[in-house]
This record gives C-alpha cells, sequence and structure tokens, in this order.
C-alpha cells in the first residue's frame, strides 16, 4: 500500500509590505488627516516623506472608517498636502535601551542632543509600557533624602511613591529640581541609585541651566536627561514623558536600580495634550482640557512602584506649575487625585527670602509613615515632625495676632511661638541652594528650634525621646503658663 503523502507545510505569512499613502485629506495644527487608509492601528509609527526629501516620524491617534488621525512629531508649517507621503510601519513607538543611557542627553523622541551616538541595542521597549497589576504591586517604602529638611523631616519621599511638587510661575521650581537631582540618595544602602530627569517644554536658557548643573556637579553621570524645548513640536511633549519613564522601568525592573524620576513641567505636557484634543475636534472638557486628561495622566503617574520579586523601584517626583496659582485648576487637581500627596510651593515665603519656599502646612505626604523610624531615618521623626507643625501653626497664628494687637500683649509662651515660626521659615525651611543637609542633621536644627518650648508643651514627643534629645534652652519658662 502507498505510503500517504505527508501534508506541505503552509510557507509563513509574509510581512506587509508598507504602503506610501498619498492621501492626505488636511494637514491641522501637529495632524495629518489620511483617507483611505486600511487597517491603520491605534498607536501605529509611522514614517511621513516631504516633498524636499526630508522624513518626519508620527504616529496614529485615531483611526476610523479609512482615515487615519496621525500625529506628527515636528512642525507640519509648509506641508504640502499633494506631495507628501505617509507610510504605516505596523510597529508601535519603541525606545532602544542600554545601561549607556547612564551620563546621556536626549530629545524628547530619544534621540542623542549631546553629541554621543545613538544607543544601539537589541532590546526595544513599548514606550507606552506594561500595565502593573495591583496585585504584583508591592507597597512603598524605605527613605528617600533628598538633603532638603522640609522634605526630608515634613513631607518625606519614600521609595516607589508619586509625590508632585505645585509651584507657580516665577517661582524656583527649576532651581529645586535640579537641587533634587544633584543630591537625592538612598540612606544607609549600597543599591544603586539613578535619577532620569525629563523636561517639556522647557526654554533653552532653562535647558542650559540644567545642563550645566548636572554637569559642573558630577550628577550626569548617574542621570538619563530627556529634554523637549519650548521651540521643540508640542506633539514631542505627549511623547518625551514616556520615554523617560521606558527607561526607568529598564533601569529598575532590568538592572535592580533605584530610580527617581523628575518630570518637569506637567503643565506644559497638558498644555500639548489640549492644543492635539483641539486640532482633532474634540468636545473640551474642564476649561478646555480633554475629557480623558485623568485618564492620561494616570498612564504617567501609576508606572511608578515597586514589584513584588523585583528589586528595583520606581519613585516619582512630578513638577508642575499652576496658572495663577490655583490649586484647584484640573491639572494640580486631577494630579491630586491620582498622587500620594504634594508639597506646594509659597508665593509668601518667597517673598520673604526664604528657599526653598515650601509651605509645609498645605503639603503633604501619605506615604511618609512607610518610610521613616527606626532602621530608615530615626525612632524620634514621627514625633518631631508631628510637633514641629503644631508648633509652627500655632506661631502663625501668633503672627496674625500680634499684627492687630501687638507682640506686647501676648503670653510669654505666645511670644515663643512667634519666635518658634521665624525660627522654622529661616532656619529650617531655608537652605543654599547647594546645601546638602542628612536628615540627621535636619532632626538636630528641629530640637534646637524645639528646646525653646517648655518641656510641658512638647505633648506630640514620646517622653523617652524628649528625655534623650530635648535639651531646654536656659531661662525658657519651666512650663505652659
Amino acid at each position: 500500500m502507498p505510503a500517504a503523502k505527508k501534508a506541505a507545510k503552509p510557507a509563513p505569512p509574509e510581512d506587509p509590505v508598507p504602503v506610501d499613502y498619498r492621501t492626505i485629506d488636511r494637514v491641522t495644527g501637529p495632524l495629518l488627516f489620511v483617507r483611505e487608509v486600511e487597517k491603520a492601528a491605534y498607536g501605529e509609527m509611522v514614517e511621513i516623506a516631504l516633498s524636499s526629501g526630508e522624513r518626519r516620524q508620527g504616529q496614529v491617534l485615531d483611526s476610523r472608517r479609512g482615515l487615519a488621525i496621525v500625529q506628527v512629531f515636528g512642525p507640519t508649517m509648509g506641508m504640502s498636502v499633494d506631495r507628501t507621503s505617509v507610510k504605516f510601519l505596523g510597529r508601535v513607538a519603541t525606545l532602544p535601551v542600554s545601561d549607556e543611557m547612564l551620563g546621556r542627553v536626549f530629545n524628547g523622541l530619544g534621540e542623542p542632543r549631546d553629541g554621543g551616538p545613538p544607543i544601539v541595542s537589541d532590546q526595544e521597549l513599548d514606550i507606552v509600557g506594561n500595565a502593573m497589576n495591583p496585585y504584583s504591586r508591592e507597597e512603598p517604602s524605605e527613605f528617600i533624602q533628598t538633603g532638603l529638611s522640609n522634605i526630608d523631616v515634613m513631607n518625606t519621599l519614600v521609595r516607589g511613591q508619586k509625590l508632585p511638587i505645585f509651584s507657580g510661575a516665577g517661582l524656583p521650581h527649576n532651581q529645586l529640581a535640579a537641587q533634587i537631582v544633584r543630591q537625592a540618595r538612598l540612606r544607609n544602602s549600597n543599591e544603586s541609585f539613578a535619577v532620569i530627569f525629563a523636561a517639556m517644554g522647557i526654554t533653552s536658557e532653562e535647558a542650559n541651566f540644567f545642563l550645566k548643573e548636572f554637569e559642573s556637579t558630577g550628577a550626569l553621570e548617574r542621570t538619563v536627561v530627556f529634554l523637549n524645548l519650548s521651540s521643540d513640536p508640542s506633539a514631542e511633549r505627549i511623547i518625551t514623558p514616556r520615554m523617560a519613564l521606558t527607561t526607568a522601568e529598564f533601569l529598575a525592573y532590568e538592572r535592580d536600580m533605584h530610580i527617581l524620576v523628575v518630570l518637569t513641567d506637567m503643565t506644559n505636557y497638558c498644555e500639548a495634550l489640549r492644543e492635539v484634543a483641539a486640532a482633532r475636534e474634540e468636545v473640551p472638557g474642564r476649561r478646555g482640557y480633554p475629557g480623558y486628561m485623568y485618564t492620561d495622566l494616570a498612564t504617567l503617574y501609576e508606572r511608578a512602584g515597586k514589584i513584588h520579586g523585583r528589586k528595583g523601584s520606581i519613585t516619582q517626583l512630578p513638577i508642575l506649575t499652576m496658572p495663577a496659582d490655583d490649586i484647584t485648576h484640573p491639572i494640580p487637581d486631577l494630579t491630586g487625585y491620582i498622587t500620594e500627596g504634594q508639597i506646594v510651593a509659597s508665593r509668601e515665603l518667597q517673598r520673604r527670602g526664604v528657599y526653598p519656599p515650601i509651605d509645609v502646612l498645605v503639603s503633604l505626604s501619605r506615604l511618609m509613615n512607610q518610610g521613616i523610624g527606626p532602621g530608615r531615618t530615626r525612632e524620634d521623626h514621627r514625633g518631631v515632625a508631628d510637633q514641629l507643625f503644631a508648633s509652627y501653626a500655632t506661631g502663625k497664628d501668633q503672627r496674625a495676632l500680634s499684627a492687630i494687637v501687638g507682640e506686647e500683649a501676648l503670653s510669654a509662651v505666645d511670644r515663643i511661638y512667634l519666635h518658634i515660626a521665624e525660627r522654622f521659615e529661616n532656619e529650617f525651611v531655608k537652605q543654599r541652594p547647594d546645601e546638602d543637609r542628612t536628615i540627621d542633621r535636619s532632626l538636630e536644627i528641629a530640637w534646637e528650634i524645639l528646646s525653646e518650648l517648655p518641656e510641658s508643651e512638647l505633648k506630640r514627643i514620646k517622653p523617652e525621646f524628649l528625655q534623650k534629645y530635648y535639651r531646654p534652652k536656659t531661662g525658657a519658662p519651666a512650663s505652659g503658663p
């Protein structure tokens, strides 16, 4: 009986050959509207060929009924509708990642802008990232020292946390960001630590300031910098933080490093979202921002954290300028819902010559308790912070009262609180831009200030810590009035 013939194996399907489309319907802002497109996928990368021979990149934002809306990463001014072709590449935006990225400066699209060679790697990661399973998330913990007393003691940054800084136009948030990048470190740990710095929509002067700061202090060696300038296309600003976070995920989860991601300015990012939404003729939400802005911001902020079984972690410190100093504006408002607290810059402290002008009374770190205490900072940390909060708030009340009735009308203890408020701002909060305080030094300054108070007023500190650290000043009242 003749042997049965083996069925021939089907040939593997060939990748479709990209087609050049010359069916651009119109150009609106940073968007191209391309007609008669088959099977264009959301997030798919495209290559745009201009009549001059220049090529630009883009990404599909929407595809329906044969119409593809393409976001162009570059200027669209002067782009000819008839003589421009669009090629759909069949892949999403990726970033080649490597250990060699440390110490390098890139533009908002991940291309080198420091004169060095491009990153060559056989590992390319999708910049959208993978959603983190809530079950696999590990609770943020461990202390990150910034060298700034008002953050380290009063609003502690915890490894794996997302803690934004709310600032205003003209306040020194750029200087503060540069100082944190220079000084941030793990305490009592030999684990690898690095900083990812991403700037969106900043001026050339600001970019030069950051680069000079990082290079002159040696911080650039452990930092990866992504810069999107105000003169760069606004559509690029939407990509920049995703490039930074993709790099952070590689270094944290593939190289077991602890990463601090500083994103500035998230307001410029949201303005780019609004511009693209307006070009797509979407129905606007609050103050003209797209209705999906909350979801979009969440896709960035929720990429911070720790994962069970992985040694690395990602901590985020987004910085945003509140339009008109309005903390109820949609950008800080939505950011506050997603993140774990906020650090708020104060224009009043700035006028009083206090740097960094952080108002601790309206600032909050919701995960502070998980990063402080014995073995992490110091056993008296929580009590000292609580006592400082209460004493400063009382001192500010006495300051307002003395402006009405005069300081002479205050009791002896009330005058001490008034003096403590002054010392708190001028000795504890106020630091030089190059001053890097350890947590122990910050707590020492706190005890020096609190030691002005009689022991009976220190109700938020445990007796054993009072016995160990409290050194009352000579001549201070022994008890309350």
